[in-house]
């Protein structure tokens, strides 16, 4: 039973020793084809016949379900072998089968073998031009789709989809199409994008493919790190090296002081350790070990570790790894760069392995080799014992005990006497043969097995072989490639053998060729042959190589080997720069080559942003991984061919060595996806029969791996020479202001001749740009190698200044000038001309001097501005011309880049308080002439130079608005509500100069953007359920959710807006209607001011009801039938004017005309009419002008919403009168509500009383001067600004004509921070922070508190402005960021904005903020913090901080 068992378990290799009672036939043919072939390509076979006996004919057929296929018929009396091509069908998927039939007189066989024919999908991938963005940033990408030879195919993609973090559909293109070229898009991202992962998705039926990226928000480095150190270091060596680099981007060494941090963690899952245990571990510090060291003039340092610090505490708390952490610290500026590396333990202290050792043994002959060993890191083990073992593993037995030599190596000799079967050898460092312990050190043994030579026999396994040698390197393409095969043959008779090869590319035979070996009389035969391979483009990545022969004795032996090549296109595709490095502003020529007419694109990054984000270029790995089959690797399940069992009787039961079941010829043609038609005994079947009894072979199949589609796509100049002193080249001046991440993004076509130049100019980042470049051609694909454009100014200048300063400050300019050419210059550091500050010299004689080789100087002034506003600062470093040596050194001067100029802006603010007062008309002459009269008086203690006034004319009552798109408000847009108030009146401005005709291309561009910008940023606030909140947490904010639908539908004229979005927001919202119709209250109530003698419900309600008959929503929906059912039991108490006023519009949209008509009579009787304006106010007592201004829009959409009379009109004007004169100077009214309510009411009154024709002129007479503006059909929505010279005084008015003009006289001026007039106070205080830093750092102190009648405020803005020269720690924001009640924190130029939720009456909250100081300023002016309720920004309070202990300071920066 035991021996049956045997038998069955070790099939394969039993037959190998069986007798087979069937008779072989004398003719002997092999037909190979791969298993797996691409439909409607060209395929290959190849057949061989040999020893035919009289004329054979041998046909081959294809056969499917539908027809059979002829594809090869040839007579022959002798024998041949050849390949036959053959164009495949074209199926999507089906197994077909593959048959070979060679008939003679006296010789008849068949063969059947299963194929595939495959259709493959082309192959498609996505380029960005960067792999990380900024938020608000463009991203540019490309979709290209190939075949599966690599040429462009023409491709429909239904959907692409851009997704941001949360899975949101922000952009979507539909139905683009390839047309066999490169598509190109683009998207804007909001300057409030969410950070995180980004996915670019193409759908082209069934099939998708994506690209990711991230957003973030970033600093670029200036300098790369590296970290040199081995991969795998021994546990055994006793120190570790490594070596750490910094370089700038421009390939310069970057000064500074280098530490590196080595590590190795704990293993918390450490198996079998104890709950008890696992606390103490946790307690339980990491070795590690810190060393800092200055950086060489090369910029790297070494570091030298020793491992004993690492290995000293028990193995199993640790795990095998290192960690290091390097970090470069630049000289001078204090900026630092980590890089981080992870090295692997190794517990291998060495190996031995056997050479020169035969494969082949021979009865009564010695068997003769050598051993080798050696250490870790390849050195030899000398004069160590080495023990030789025969044997299996676990019952080895010594045989001899050798001695190392200097060189590790030792030589045995043995006498084979005592074997009668194959010898296992095995070599060690130890006395015992034996597995080392879990994580113990230990020395690798050798092993190698000698076959017995026999005479070859039908009862025995051939142990004859092939080798294919592989290639240490890949070979190179368009070239020939000698490729070896190493032949063993045991036990033969004497005579010549075929060995045949096939060379195999992505699947497909590309070659078949044989070469002929003589075996002679004697026991082995060994050598080798080799023949040549001619390696195509088409063959790469890699190709694979099989060779087989059949032996004298009909044993069939073959081998395979894999070859790696060159990473190489068709299309051989170059870029190259003329010249090929560049100073700043410099014109350059890139010349693109490529085969003819290829259509290429090009990119090229700044590299700090692949040092930020590396490995996320396009290369040829990601190009390779695309295709479907880069080469076979065994044979798909459906095809596998069934064999019959076989009658066999035992000759003689030896089990072999495991390995040699996979060596056989089936199993080597298996592994490269090939199928064997032969009437050979080449593969061994999987059952037996054995005196009448049946065994298997436990089955085992050898997967078909069909690649991934897809791999991640996504998308740079030599030192100039010098000129001699006295001989200047023309002068070229640098002057640098375009600093961009994304230098070129475009696609050339190439000409005729296979080149193109494109003239560029050079950016003025002084930077490498990496270049990538791919082309197609109806030839194929090509990737050009990636080229490093250097833009290096061979010395150049850096300002360090503020921001900003107060006037009457002052600071140190500081201006560094390097020098990275190899010899001395001359500079003259030169500050330009201006009258808007003075400068200081600091630095006495040295603004002339010498600079040589690798040195930078810093220059120094004291500035003092004289004038307001922004003041640019130019600063100019020339290399002259000069007689006088440096350091015994003739000076010289440069080619290119002899001046450097450097441009930065600098804001100079007034002292105090900003404060603007607006004056607004809507004046309609209608043919007589209208005057108005204004009087400006600035307070007495207006800060003086700081008034300015102005006067702004337009034809429109919204050109003011449509000017000021992206700013109606001068506030933060840092939550959900606040963006909707930058969206929604773009929506309501374009439906109003879209229904007026007067909707122009720029605008709609204009419009379109903000709002896909806006789209884009409001789902940074929304719930996985459809809800939207006011931070993007919490839950689901009822009303701003009901604002966000509304308008997201009103938007989707426009824009994409995903529709599934807006259904889940209706969804959500309908969830939200309770049993009595009334919608529930979820979130914070937008404004505490529209409290009163209504519940919240009702008012809640009512703008929900509006949202949903704004989109349409039928009033005889069932949940609009609710809803307005539980709006109308609220009708009798309408003392809360402004929810009056938003019933009024409800029941207006609902069609419901005695409703309507009876809240419009009873909100006529509480109307402010003031000599022809006419308003509402909330309570006679409540004069809030935010919520008059939303009130008056209700009532006035109510009136418009309705087919207007004349009467409603003439009603409607003397509102648009007061509404037009609460704008402010952008054309935005107090805050966020009631600016989108009064915008939308005015777009509707704009679209109906809207004329094309008319005109007028504007006259504004001011005491010293006359402005004059025309107005017509022309450039009604152009916006006409002039500034006055009177700042104060009387002005007046006239407007003639027949159109109606909107007029607007502005007056900015500062105060000085005025006293606490608000119920909102705060109190600030600056400390001196003691930690340890390069430069000071002083924490604010804010109390805010909250003492009105109110028990919670509105939403509070808290406005911190920096001190001159001061900057808020980063670290210190995001701490600011967890602050009790703070929804948010943004830094915005030199303020930081914080966001509180609300405050309590009388309950004081603190937060506090670090702030760094970047220069130091002289006469330092206090900086203000400014507390205001975001929905009533009217009285603010604002309160000064500054500090003596500044001056402490000084001296040390």
């Amino acid at each position: 039973m035991d021996r049956l068992w045997i038998l069955s378990c070790t099939l394969c290799v039993l037959l190998s020793w069986m007798h087979v009672d069937q008779a072989v036939a004398e003719p002997q043919y092999l037909v190979a084809i791969p298993a797996v072939i691409e439909a409607g390509a060209e395929a290959k076979f190849c057949a061989t016949l040999r020893q035919p006996s009289g004329t054979l004919v041998m046909t081959v057929t294809l056969m499917s379900r539908e027809k059979n296929t002829t594809l090869f018929t040839h007579t022959s009396n002798e024998a041949f072998q050849t390949c036959v091509q053959f164009e495949a069908p074209l199926v999507r998927k089906e197994v077909q089968h593959f048959q070979v039939e060679v008939r003679g007189d006296t010789f008849y066989s068949k063969q059947v073998r299963k194929v595939m024919i495959q259709a493959s999908d082309p192959v498609t991938f996505i380029q960005t031009d960067k792999p990380i963005y900024l938020p608000g940033q463009k991203v540019n990408f490309r979709v290209v789709t190939m075949d599966n030879k690599m040429r462009p195919a023409n491709q429909l993609y239904d959907v692409i989809e851009l997704q941001d973090p949360h899975s949101n559909r922000i952009g979507q293109w539909l139905n683009e199409t390839s047309n066999s070229r490169i598509l190109q898009l683009s998207y804007s991202l909001d300057a409030e994008a969410r950070e995180g992962p980004y996915q670019i998705i193409v759908s082209m039926g069934e099939r998708k493919i994506s690209h990711n990226f991230k957003v973030e928000k970033y600093v670029l480095p200036k300098f790369d790190v590296t970290v040199n150190i081995s991969e795998e270091v021994s546990i055994g060596q006793e120190d570790i090296e490594a070596k750490v680099c910094a370089k700038y981007t421009y390939g310069q060494p970057v000064p500074g002081r280098v530490t590196v941090n080595v590590c190795r963690p704990t293993n918390v899952y450490s198996f079998g350790i104890s709950t008890y245990d696992l606390l103490a571990l946790l307690q339980i510090s990491a070795p590690c070990h810190t060393e800092t060291k200055q950086a060489d003039k090369t910029g790297c340092a070494t570091f030298s570790f020793n491992m004993s610090i690492f290995t000293k505490m028990d193995q199993k708390v640790l795990q095998d790894v290192l960690d290091i952490r390097a970090k470069v610290e630049e000289e001078g500026t204090g900026v630092s760069l980590p890089q981080e590396k992870r090295v692997t333990i190794s517990y291998v202290l060495g190996k031995v392995s056997f050479i020169n050792v035969p494969k082949v043994w021979e009865r009564g002959s010695n068997v003769e080799g050598k051993v080798r060993a050696v250490y870790h890191n390849n050195t030899p083990v000398c004069d160590a014992p080495v023990y030789l073992f025969t044997g299996r593993m676990w019952q080895a037995r010594s045989l001899q005990n050798l001695t190392t030599d200097s060189n590790g190596v030792a030589s045995f000799s043995f006498s084979t006497d005592n074997f009668d079967q194959d010898i296992q050898l095995h070599a060690s460092l130890t006395p015992t043969v034996g597995y080392p312990g879990y994580r113990t050190a230990y020395y690798d043994r050798g092993f190698h097995t000698l076959s017995m030579s026999q005479p070859s026999s039908p009862d025995i396994k051939t142990i004859s072989s092939l080798e294919v040698q592989k290639k240490d390197k890949p070979v190179s393409c368009d070239a020939e490639e000698d490729v070896s095969v190493n032949y063993t043959i045991v036990g033969e008779s004497p005579g010549s053998v075929d060995v045949i090869y096939l060379v195999l590319s992505r699947g497909a035979v590309t070659m078949q060729g044989q070469t002929q070996v003589e075996v002679q009389d004697r026991s082995v035969n060994e050598g080798q042959v080799s023949f040549k391979v001619r390696v195509s483009p088409e063959m790469a990545p890699e190709f694979q190589v099989v060779a087989y022969a059949v032996l004298p004795s009909e044993d069939v032996i073959a081998h395979s080997a894999d070859f790696s090549t060159d990473k190489c296109f068709s299309n051989k595709v170059s870029v190259e720069f003329s010249p090929s490095s560049a100073v700043p502003g410099e014109e350059t020529n890139m010349q693109v080559t490529a085969l003819p007419r290829s259509l290429c694109g090009v990119s090229a990054i700044d590299k700090s942003v692949l040092i930020k984000e590396p490995g996320k270029t396009l290369d040829a790995d990601k190009i390779f991984d695309l295709l479907p089959l880069k080469k076979s690797s065994g044979i798909p399940y459906e095809v596998h061919d069934a064999t019959e069992c076989l009658n066999v009787r035992p000759k003689r039961y030896v089990l072999p060595h495991p390995s040699q079941e996979q060596n056989d010829a089936y199993a080597v043609f298996q592994k490269v996806g090939l199928k064997m038609a032969t009437n050979l005994l080449f593969r061994l079947p999987s059952c037996l029969k054995f005196k009448g009894k049946v065994y298997h072979d436990g089955s085992h199949h050898v997967s078909y791996s069909m690649l991934p589609r897809f791999r991640d796509g996504s998308i740079r100049l030599s030192s100039p020479g010098l000129g001699s002193a006295g001989q200047l080249p023309p002068l070229i001046e640098t002057a640098r202001s375009f600093f961009p991440e994304t230098w070129i993004w475009d696609l050339v076509e190439v000409g005729d001749d296979g080149k193109r130049g494109v003239s560029l100019t050079v950016p003025d980042t002084i930077t490498t740009w990496e270049t990538e470049a791919f082309c197609l051609s109806s030839q194929g694909f090509g990737l050009a190698p990636r080229k490093e454009m250097k833009v290096f100014q061979p010395f150049f200048l850096e300002l360090t200044m503020p921001y900003s300063i107060i006037r009457g400050e002052h600071f140190e300019l500081r201006a560094t000038v390097f020098n990275y050419l190899t010899s001395c210059i001359m500079v003259t550091v030169t500050p330009g001309p201006s009258s808007d500050y003075t400068l200081t010299p600091l630095s006495g004689d040295l603004y002339t001097s010498c600079l040589c080789a690798n040195e930078r100087k810093t220059l120094r002034w004291t500035m003092i501005p004289t004038a307001l506003g922004a003041v640019n600062v130019t600063v100019s470093a020339e290399a002259v011309a000069s007689h006088v040596s440096c350091d015994n050194e003739v000076v010289s001067v440069p080619d290119r880049g002899r001046i450097d100029v450097v441009t930065k802006s600098l804001i100079v603010k007034a002292e105090g308080s900003e404060t603007t007062k607006t004056y607004n008309w809507l004046l309609c002459p209608k043919g007589s002439p209208l005057t108005e009269e204004a009087e400006i008086h600035l307070p007495e203690n207006v800060i003086e130079g700081s008034a300015r006034t102005s006067v702004s004319v337009l034809g429109d009552i919204l050109g003011r608005a449509l000017k000021n798109l992206d700013g109606l408000l001068q506030m933060p847009y840092g939550c959900g509500e606040q963006n909707m108030a930058l969206l929604a009146p773009n929506i309501y401005i374009l439906h109003y100069l879209k229904g007026t005709q007067q909707l122009t291309a720029a605008i709609m561009e204009k419009a379109t953007n903000f709002l896909t910008s806006g789209y884009q940023r409001q789902l940074n606030y929304k719930s996985a359920d459809g809800a939207y909140t006011t931070f993007g947490t919490g839950p689901g904010n009822t009303w701003l959710t009901a604002f966000v639908v509304r308008s997201f539908a009103k938007a989707q004229s426009f824009v994409f807006i995903d529709p599934r979005k807006i259904e889940e927001s209706k969804t959500w919202l309908q969830h939200k209607q309770q049993e009595n119709g009334c919608f529930e209250k979820s979130g914070k109530l937008f404004n505490n001011g529209m409290k009163g003698g209504v519940s919240d419900e009702v008012t809640l309600s009512a703008y929900v009801t509006a949202a949903f008959l704004e989109m349409n929503t039928s009033q005889h929906d069932p949940v609009m039938i609710q809803s307005l059912a539980c709006l109308k039991e609220s009708l009798s108490d309408l003392s809360n004017t402004y929810t009056t006023a938003l019933l009024a519009y409800v029941f207006t949209l609902a069609g419901d005309v005695e409703t309507r008509a009876h809240l419009l009579q009873h909100l006529d009787t509480v109307a402010v009419r003031e000599g022809g304006f006419l308003y509402w106010s909330q309570t006679a007592a409540e004069t809030s002008a935010s919520l008059s201004v939303e009130i008056s829009s209700y009532v006035l959409l109510a009136k418009l919403s309705a087919s207007p009379t004349a009467e409603d009109l003439g009603y409607a004007s003397g509102i648009i009168r007061w509404l037009t004169g609460q704008q402010n100077y952008y054309g935005g009214f107090s805050s966020t509500q009631d600016t989108v309510v009064a915008l939308q009411a005015l777009a509707l009154y704009s679209t109906l009383v809207f004329s094309a024709e008319g005109w007028s002129t504007v006259t504004v007479q001011a005491p010293s001067s006359q402005l004059t503006f025309d107005v017509n059909q022309g450039n009604k929505l152009l916006y006409q600004e002039e500034a006055l010279q009177d700042v104060s005084g009387k002005y007046r008015l006239e407007v003639k004509g027949t159109a109606c003009a909107s007029v607007q006289i502005s007056a900015t001026y500062n105060i000085p921070t005025p006293a606490d007039v608000t119920t909102l106070s705060v109190k600030v205080h600056l400390e001196v922070n003691t930690s340890e830093s390069a430069r000071p750092k002083f924490t604010v102190q804010i109390q805010s508190l909250y003492s009105g009648k109110e028990e919670t405020t509105n939403m509070v803005i808290l406005d911190i402005k920096m001190l001159s020269g001061f900057s808020p720690d980063p670290e210190s924001l995001k701490s600011l960021k967890r602050g009790l009640l703070v929804s948010r924190v943004e830094q915005k130029e030199d303020h930081v904005l914080v966001y509180l939720e609300e405050l309590s009456k009388d309950t004081a909250i603190n937060h506090s903020l670090e702030i760094i100081q970047e220069l130091p300023v002289d006469n330092l002016k206090p900086a203000v913090v400014k507390i205001y309720d975001y929905y009533q920004p009217g009285p603010s309070l604002t309160k000064l901080y500054s500090n003596s202990t500044l001056t402490h300071f000084r001296g040390s920066i």
